[in-house]
């Protein structure tokens, strides 16, 4: 018998990264003011500080944050929300109002939320929800504002004569739409300047301000104005990514029926209810909290949790998750979990903590954009100054090309490019049941050669029947023995301990002693006489196989059942055959893991010849069997060897050593399961294997994705940068070439929230 121990956490990933910048929007957006909901009290390390910096919009920001940290001794720990501008810094005591400091030097204004216990702090407010629809029709109003005033700037050049009047009519109007547009921009790029940092607002400023000088006034507004709603519309594209998964929240209802002490129903906050409390659900309404069904039989549309697209009946002691749909009958049900730790909320949480990981290709763009942006610059101040002389250019027109090439050195839709598209495929994944838990493990999937499974809970159902159970010392008590076997049997949660269990039916007697043997089986002593409760593996090692014996285990193993044999030190006392079934999705699962050229391979316990004919069932060709946790781990490292990266499917039970060895770990049945949700790379919520090929197909698909958004971003600029140097580029159009840019690779990005299945 295998892994007859308890669920154990499995050991976190030596692989894992940490968390840094989230996705979001570039730098500069003028409509981004609006406050978001606070970072969710249990995100805060404990003992950190939590501010709020209001002008903090991006990862430009964050980086620049962070750079500015980097001098100060004794900051410990940094955690960012862009999404809701909040930023934990853990510090030693000493060292925090140096930090603070220094974040107010690079031009931020961090505002204290909670003090050093988790309380609010002194005359913090309370952080508002984003402004939505109406916050943008007001920045747009202004900005529309800001571009007519740019156009009848542009028509007074056009149209009036020449003179002091129609110049003045040119510069007031142009000087009024930059005054709407570009006041934050330019307050954020000048504070960029002073510190050295050329980050988009300060390429703006410095352009919009040289062209102003130069005579360029309506063109001077026209970039302005167009910046700023190009900025506006990109940033609520990005948003639309960025709270993708906070659509989930609305999934799970405010409100619960509850039952009182004196036996009547009352509706409550969702929030406010108890652990333990009971809950009614009528047809038709959503599960406010998980539970566990205490009365009634109903169908629930678990799609907004699992993917599953059947409903599931549900039973007496059946779990029930928030946000799923009761469909048939009213249902009671005990409460398992408050609404802040619901299976819901973990999974927003999980996939919100995935947004916060920079993905291998995102760390390349930024890298990349890092030396681009001062490199044009550089490029700029060459065309201005030495053109002139080199190809006999006027001032006025050098400095104008290097004013375009200044706009052309944004690396906004580049730096974009990515965290889009990356958050896009993580919210939909999470959709479809598969939790990636983060923007590497999305990446880092397409990659994968070979994947090799555990057997019980994985490709089976785990949920093992006994079907034949002999005893095999005559001169022993059948119901003694059996009622032995069933206590020991009874301690473990191992599938096919409690099938042994349940399938005996005997009253538990009391065992000490209890001991895990992992991969063989328990030890456990019963009035003063040790048992071992175990495999074949574990039978031969204590010297107690016999010719017959082999014989009678060999009929069962080659039928496909699992073998559990109870000894005490001098003889086997009985034996007890459990079989289990392949969950229907395996074998197709199999064929698609084929199909995109990865090799399955099961690694399982259990003895081989039981294993083959599952294999066989399954269409895995390599089966491995009679595997303790160590030598799975080993089998990982030689798949590795010969494959290259290699993934790892389990059910958390024991297997550990492999899921953290394995590049990617994919972890089944997450709905309840927090083991697996904590330590997991990848989850699949509803314990389909064809999720497995499903995530390297989205895997994938968002590298393409990234590298068409790459390329489209390098390439509009590669021409543009032509066009500015050897042609006509005006500086509108360069703007509009940025920003548009800046929109195809959102827009491409945002397909992946809405790939079909298989994508």
């Amino acid at each position: 018998m295998t892994n007859q121990n308890a669920l154990k956490p499995m050991a976190p990933h030596a692989h894992s990264h940490a968390p840094a910048a989230p996705e979001t929007a570039c730098c500069g957006n003028p409509a981004c003011d609006s406050p978001a909901v606070a970072m969710p009290a249990a995100d805060i390390p404990k003992g950190a500080l939590l501010f709020r910096i209001p002008t903090m919009d991006c990862a430009v920001e964050e980086s620049e944050i962070r750079r500015a940290l980097e001098p100060v001794a004794g900051v410990r720990g940094l955690r960012f929300r862009l999404g809701e501008r909040t930023m934990a810094i853990t510090a030693d005591e000493g060292a925090l109002p140096g930090a603070l400091d220094a974040i107010r030097k690079a031009g931020f204004k961090p505002e204290p939320l909670n003090d050093a216990a988790g309380r609010p702090a002194d005359g913090a407010q309370p952080v508002a929800a984003p402004a939505g629809i109406a916050g943008m029709s007001s920045g747009l109003v202004r900005l529309v504002a800001a571009l007519v005033l740019a156009i009848a700037a542009e028509a007074v050049a056009f149209l009036a004569p020449e003179g002091a009047g129609s110049m003045a009519a040119e510069m007031g109007l142009a000087l009024a739409a930059i005054a709407l547009a570009g006041l934050d921009t330019y307050k954020k790029g000048f504070a960029a300047l002073l510190r050295g940092r050329l980050n988009i607002n300060a390429l703006m400023a410095v352009a919009v301000t040289g062209a102003f000088l130069i005579g360029q006034w309506p063109e001077a507004a026209m970039v302005m104005a167009l910046y700023a709603i190009a900025e506006l519309i990109e940033a609520r594209a990005v948003d639309r990514a960025r709270n993708a998964i906070q659509g989930l929240l609305a999934l799970a209802p405010d409100l619960a029926e509850v039952r009182q002490p004196d036996g009547r129903w009352k509706t409550e906050k969702a929030d406010a209810v108890a652990l333990d409390a009971v809950v009614r659900i009528r047809p038709g309404e959503r599960v406010p909290l998980d539970g566990v069904v205490t009365e009634g039989a109903s169908a629930i549309d678990q799609a907004p949790v699992t993917g599953e697209s059947i409903p599931v009946d549900k039973a007496v002691g059946d779990a029930v998750f928030a946000g799923t749909i009761n469909q048939t009958a009213a249902l009671e049900f005990r409460v398992t979990a408050v609404a802040a730790n619901t299976t819901l909320a973990r999974i927003i949480h999980a996939v919100e903590e995935a947004q916060g990981t920079r993905a291998p290709t995102q760390r390349f763009v930024d890298r990349f954009a890092a030396v681009y942006t001062p490199a044009v610059f550089v490029l700029a101040i060459a065309v201005a100054l030495l053109t002139p002389w080199l190809m006999g250019w006027s001032w006025t027109e050098a400095i104008y090309k290097a004013l375009v090439l200044l706009v052309i050195a944004c690396p906004c839709a580049l730096v974009i490019s990515t965290p889009v598209t990356v958050v896009s495929a993580l919210a939909s994944a999470a959709r479809r049941g598969i939790l990636i838990k983060g923007g590497t493990y999305l990446e880092e999937a397409r990659r994968l050669k070979a994947v090799a499974l555990d057997k019980t809970g994985t490709i089976t159902e785990g949920k093992p029947k006994l079907v034949a159970s002999r005893l095999l010392d005559p001169a022993a008590d059948e119901a003694a023995i059996f009622a032995i076997a069933a206590s020991i049997a009874g301690r473990s949660d191992h599938p096919v301990s409690k099938a042994i269990a349940d399938g005996l039916n005997r009253e538990h007697q009391p065992v000490g002693g209890f001991t895990a043997l992992p991969g063989r089986g328990v030890q456990a002593v019963h009035e003063g006489r040790s048992y071992v409760l175990g495999n074949h593996r574990l039978i031969e090692e204590q010297g107690l196989c016999s010719p017959a014996l082999e014989a009678e285990l060999k009929q069962h193993e080659e039928a496909g059942r699992t073998v559990t044999l109870l000894a005490s030190g001098q003889a086997v006392l009985a034996l007890f055959a459990v079989a289990d079934t392949i969950k229907p999705s395996s074998k197709a699962a199999m064929a698609e893991l084929r199909a995109l050229g990865v090799t399955p391979v099961m690694l399982t316990g259990d003895n081989a010849a039981t294993a083959r004919a599952i294999g066989l069932h399954a269409g895995i060709d390599d089966v491995r069997g009679n595997l303790l946790p160590e030598e799975k781990l080993d089998a990982i490292k030689a798949l590795q060897q010969r494959h290259g990266m290699a993934g790892m499917a389990g059910d958390g039970i024991n297997d550990a050593p492999a899921l953290a060895q394995a590049d990617i770990g994919f972890a089944m049945g997450g709905a309840g399961t927090d083991t697996a949700m904590e330590a997991a790379d990848v989850v699949i919520m509803n314990d389909d294997l064809r999720r497995l090929p499903e995530t390297i197909r989205l895997s994938r698909h968002a590298h393409a994705v990234l590298w068409q958004n790459i390329t489209l971003a390098l390439g509009i600029k590669a021409v543009f940068f032509v066009l500015a140097v050897f042609g006509s580029a005006t500086m509108w159009m360069a703007v509009f070439a940025d920003m548009g840019a800046s929109l195809l690779v959102v827009a491409n990005g945002l397909r992946l929230m809405r790939a079909p299945k298989g994508g």
